[in-house]
């Protein structure tokens, strides 16, 4: 684990904490980085460590706000729990939670083994759940706060070879929704961001359901994810809950 602390800079999220899982790179960077530009507190969560998640930290650093990495396997509820706990000991709150940690690959249903689908499907849903659960009792006590969820296009409107990705993405919509009422009462929101096509590192290109730009002509940018992700833990945002909103370009028009 690494963490530095810092002076948040003015910004509507000024004093607030944030924890990123999937955060390393890419639009979980996008994410961190937004939500220190508003002058949260930022810890980001990683499987294992790495240059990008490294690199993250500094980002972060450089922007004023205290910033801190965290290894942990969001599907493992005790490592889960541990780094909430860490979050909170060190920065001794918590208001917004973005469940962004996910594997995208592609694989024709025939060839899918059933660890495949277990683990696909362990670290979008069950690291949603395990990670906003353990979050739940520290934005009770901060009086209020936001959980977001990284969705994606194709658990709307379907893709091949990704029967594990699309089941798990349209579980986490439906997540959404079922969560965002049981705490609507509470003052925490829950909402899920969808991507579309957006500009991001990839070992193996975009894959078949994003070869076609979106109706505007171009691919996204991490940032315009980050964007509305950063509205939606703002204070602007506290009448917006159980939304699946698409940064998309008009690739989905749901």
């Amino acid at each position: 684990m690494s963490m530095q602390s810092g002076t948040a800079p003015g910004g509507e999220l000024g004093g607030r904490v944030a924890l990123v899982t999937g955060g390393s790179r890419n639009i979980g960077r996008a994410i961190a980085r937004a939500l220190a530009a508003a002058g949260a507190s930022v810890v980001v969560n990683a499987r294992s460590e790495s240059t990008d998640l490294a690199e993250t930290v500094r980002l972060l650093e450089a922007a004023g706000v205290g910033a801190a990495s965290i290894v942990a396997d969001v599907t493992d509820p005790a490592s889960v729990r541990q780094m909430v706990q860490t979050t909170v000991e060190r920065f001794g709150r918590l208001d917004a939670l973005v469940n962004n940690a996910a594997v995208r690959i592609e694989q024709p249903f025939d060839a899918i083994a059933f660890e495949d689908w277990r683990r696909i499907v362990s670290i979008v849903l069950d690291g949603a759940f395990l990670c906003s659960q353990a979050a739940l009792p520290h934005l009770r006590r901060a009086g209020g706060g936001s959980i977001v969820n990284i969705g994606g296009e194709t658990g709307h409107k379907g893709a091949t070879a990704r029967a594990h990705v699309v089941t798990a993405k349209a579980g986490l919509a439906g997540f959404t929704k079922a969560l965002a009422l049981d705490l609507a009462s509470e003052a925490i929101t829950v909402n899920c961001v969808v991507p579309g096509r957006i500009a991001t590192q990839r070992k193996s290109g975009h894959p078949g359901h994003h070869r076609d730009a979106p109706p505007v002509g171009r691919e996204g940018r991490p940032e315009e994810v980050a964007a509305l992700v950063r509205m939606l833990c703002g204070p602007d945002a506290r009448y917006i809950t159980g939304q699946s909103i698409h940064v998309n370009g008009g690739g989905y028009l749901g």
